[in-house]
């Protein structure tokens, strides 16, 4: 087989293999491409480069790392998995319900097999997607996922690439697709050896995780390749059907073209050539409705964006907090405002950020914006990863599963698990392990938190975080589970529910009350977030649908319990 690399200011490239003695001097071919052809290398072989009597590295595009990201290259053939998903057709993001895990958390092993076996519980769930964060090697034993390096390769401690395969392919029986969380703003700090081979990064730091990636430089051209062949080889080889492409607002590119409108330009393309949908999820915080309109309109593509501003104003309406960024979502104007507008910084003052942040998203349908009441950032980047109780969950639910928006619910979230998820690595560098606490205490200056978290290095951190299934048997968790879905069958069943055009939401709030009114169609959603029950007017004629408790109909008007809700029809 023919082992290739790029390394185009290398003056000697040189590939080893496992159990051979000698090493093999490669040759140097256009734009920088090193290749060198061994008889009897095949699947399984493990390998390493040396770049000018430096390494040995790992591949660049290693498709597996069977000893971790300090280890060599091992060859991997796709064609070897035989799939079983041929009737899959893919499944369209407009109307869907993503539910978000952690592959490592999800489950007490930690494995793809294991996650297999909790397909069940979101198949009766009834969602459409699961949400995976990152998959690629990082170093240890235990990690969100951020800290990844190795891209094209799939963590081993998960199980690796026939293990993502088997659950992709599980996944689809089920009638589930799959979208990956994946990183191309940077890597981690530990075991990224793309430096001796190429220009990978800019040589600036980018964001406050890491130098950034050089997509506009010189030399980048190549580096625009890696990152869309990334792409994809998970949408094609993986049979993924869609990504979730992190904080997009710290890739850096000054091009004319910007690399999303380019990776968007290609996923069409392979759209048309695998005959299922495939969709590209961006986290951006620039509020820009460019990111989600099409190029031809001048926008970069992305077929929907993560909507913070939708998570702040729920999560101050049914926690009651203000501080740090949740500042200026405090009433509930704020919540009325984002779910008829999809943002509520559309060019007005961020007191968190101290300027004018955002533009209008008028025109945009809120199926393109992923909305949440908990997700991993929401929860782990609190402290004490603490999660929201089942009472703020119940109101907080029935706002985002009735809102024109995509929904998405984190793990364990739909029956109110009580464990934490708080936020864990298990860097190998004594100096990266010691400091990490401190790190992460920086991060999050000016949130408004008193920091106080347990160590992420420690193992006890990361086994606290996993999901208690055991929980769900418990009556309040029980209860909450049956109410999640219930308002998931409903959205399914009423297509006013799922109506992503925003011009026909109509809300109504009372702040001195603390109750709101959102219209969708003939249906009307009644909440009240306060302390003590409250009396709502409403159209004469309405008959209850769903409620979280009892409610008392009276002429034209509701009685909802302290902290309720109740999702109506008019006759």
């Amino acid at each position: 087989m023919i082992f290739e690399v790029w390394a185009p200011k290398a003056t000697a490239v040189e590939l080893s293999l496992a159990d051979v003695p000698h090493a093999h001097a490669m040759s140097r071919g256009e734009g920088g491409w090193w290749s060198v052809e061994v008889a009897g290398a095949s699947h399984g072989t493990r390998y390493a480069y040396q770049v000018d009597g430096e390494g040995p590295y790992p591949d660049p595009r290693s498709r597996r790392q069977p000893e971790g990201i300090f280890g060599p290259s091992a060859v991997y053939d796709h064609a070897r998995f035989t799939w079983s998903d041929y009737e899959w057709k893919g499944r369209d993001l407009r109307g869907a319900v993503i539910y978000e895990l952690h592959v490592g958390t999800f489950t007490a092993e930690g494995t793809f097999s294991a996650a297999v076996e909790k397909l069940p519980h979101l198949v009766e769930l009834s969602v459409d997607f699961v949400e995976v964060m990152p998959v690629a090697p990082v170093p240890g034993g235990r990690n969100w996922g951020y800290d990844g390096v190795d891209l094209y390769a799939v963590n081993e401690t998960y199980g690796g690439p026939d293990g993502l395969k088997s659950f992709v392919d599980a996944c689809h029986q089920a009638g589930i697709g799959v979208i990956l969380d994946v990183v191309y703003n940077h890597l981690g700090p530990s075991g990224n050896f793309l430096h001796p081979f190429a220009p990978y990064f800019s040589g600036f730091k980018g964001s406050y995780w890491g130098e950034a990636v050089n997509l506009d430089g010189p030399g980048s051209d190549e580096v625009r390749r890696y990152f869309i062949g990334n792409a994809v080889q998970w949408l094609r080889d993986y049979h993924i059907d869609g990504l979730r492409l992190d904080a997009v607002h710290a890739l850096h590119d000054r091009r004319a073209r910007h690399l999303l409108a380019e990776l968007s330009e290609e996923v069409d393309a392979l759209t048309c050539s695998v005959g299922r949908p495939l969709s590209l999820i961006a986290e951006s915080d620039l509020n820009d409705p460019r990111m989600v309109r099409s190029p031809d309109a001048g926008g970069l593509g992305m077929t929907a964006q993560w909507c913070d501003d939708v998570h702040h104003a729920l999560h101050c309406a049914v926690s009651g907090e203000s501080h740090g960024y949740y500042a200026d979502f405090a009433s509930l104007s704020a919540l009325a405002k984002v779910l008829t507008s999809g943002v509520f910084h559309d060019g007005t003052y961020s007191s968190f950020r101290d300027r004018a942040h955002g533009r209008s998203f008028t025109g945009v349908p809120g199926h393109r914006l992923v909305a949440c009441v908990q997700n991993h950032d929401q929860i782990g980047n609190r402290p004490g990863g603490d999660r929201l109780p089942v009472p703020a969950l119940k109101l907080g639910a029935g706002l985002l599963l009735s809102s024109p928006f995509t929904p998405m619910l984190f793990m364990g979230e739909e029956w109110g698990a009580r464990t934490p998820f708080l936020f864990f690595s298990d860097h190998v560098e004594p100096a990266l392990r010691e400091s990490e606490a401190a790190r992460r205490e920086r991060e999050f200056e000016g949130f408004g938190y008193v920091w106080d978290a347990p160590d992420p290095s420690e193992e006890e951190t990361f086994l606290r975080s996993k999901l208690d299934w055991s929980e769900v048997k418990e009556e309040e968790h029980w209860s909450l589970l049956c109410w999640y879905r219930d308002l998931i069958a409903l959205r399914k069943a009423l297509p006013e529910l799922s109506d992503p055009r925003l011009d026909r939401v109509r809300v109504e709030v009372d702040a001195l009350g603390k109750w709101l009114l959102m219209w969708r169609g003939s249906l009307v959603v009644a909440v009240n977030f306060a302390q003590e029950a409250a009396t709502i007017p409403v159209t004469a004629g309405t008959v209850l649908l769903a409620s979280d408790d009892p409610v008392l109909a009276n002429g034209r008007s509701l009685r909802l319990p302290a902290q309720s809700m109740a999702i109506c029809k008019h006759r």
